[in-house]
């Protein structure tokens, strides 16, 4: 009976310490699960991805994934000529609300076609359906437990005759900061940072970011493009970088699984 004693205790403590060492490594698998991010973009052609077929172009949003780390997925919905009203009215927000986790992140830019008074399904007034269907975002994140994080319109590139860095978005910005300030919603100010960087460039090299491209220097745009609103590559990444830079300052837990890039 004694020895039959001694190897039922034994069986106890190796089965104890199996149940133990398990539990520690599903803990450590949970946590390491709980860490994984996504961030969805709800926005316009300044934040979409693009083939290929449209090099040199890009948005910002295309261009945000290659600065987190692979605990963060970046999954950007943002389509060309959308509007805060028509995404919603196109169910693409719909769509995100349906897969957007507690802990995700969404980034919400709009403005560039909410501006269009002439076409009434993307119009919206600033001081009215405007922040009302920017609610919609902010309280459907919300609801599934995600972080909603509103990014004022990046600046199209305005200058004056004596080569002042111009705002070109009205009372929108302005607007989608005070929605912020009332739904207590970190705000990413994309359009005064944007402004500023293009100020210190200037004129000239602030079109060296934009479509502006002379004829024949890209085999998609034989003609050349002079366009004011739309990314170059290499301007969509100094856009990213503009965000990243209001991740900090907000200092959201983003900041954590964001890459170091040498500039």
């Amino acid at each position: 009976m004694g020895r039959n004693k001694v190897f039922m205790f034994g069986i106890s403590v190796i089965t104890a310490s199996l149940i133990l060492y398990t539990g520690i490594h599903v803990s450590k698998a949970s946590s390491k699960a709980e860490q994984e991010i996504t961030i969805y973009l709800a926005g316009d052609s300044t934040v979409s991805n693009y083939p290929a077929s449209l090099s040199p172009r890009s948005g910002w949003g295309q261009e945000l994934s290659n600065r987190f780390d692979s605990h963060v997925t970046v999954i950007n919905q943002a389509k060309p000529g959308r509007s805060s009203k028509s995404f919603i009215d196109e169910g693409r927000l719909q769509w995100i609300l349906h897969h957007i986790n507690k802990g995700d992140y969404l980034f919400i830019q709009f403005g560039h076609n909410d501006e269009k008074r002439e076409d009434p399904s993307r119009y919206t007034n600033p001081s009215t359906t405007y922040k009302s269907y920017l609610k919609q975002y902010i309280q459907g994140a919300r609801e599934k437990g995600a972080i909603p994080i509103l990014v004022t319109p990046v600046e199209r590139m305005s200058f004056s005759v004596g080569g002042m860095a111009q705002a070109s978005h009205g009372e929108y910005p302005k607007a989608m900061k005070e929605l912020a300030s009332e739904e207590n919603v970190p705000v990413i100010d994309l359009t005064e940072k944007s402004r500023e960087l293009f100020q210190q460039l200037g004129p000239e090299q602030t079109k060296k970011l934009f479509m502006w491209l002379i004829a024949g220097e890209y085999p998609h745009y034989p003609n050349g493009a002079m366009d004011s609103t739309h990314f170059r590559k290499n301007g969509a990444i100094e856009i990213a970088s503009l965000v990243i830079e209001g991740i900090d300052e907000l200092d959201l837990p983003l900041q954590e699984y964001v890459r170091k890039v040498d500039h």
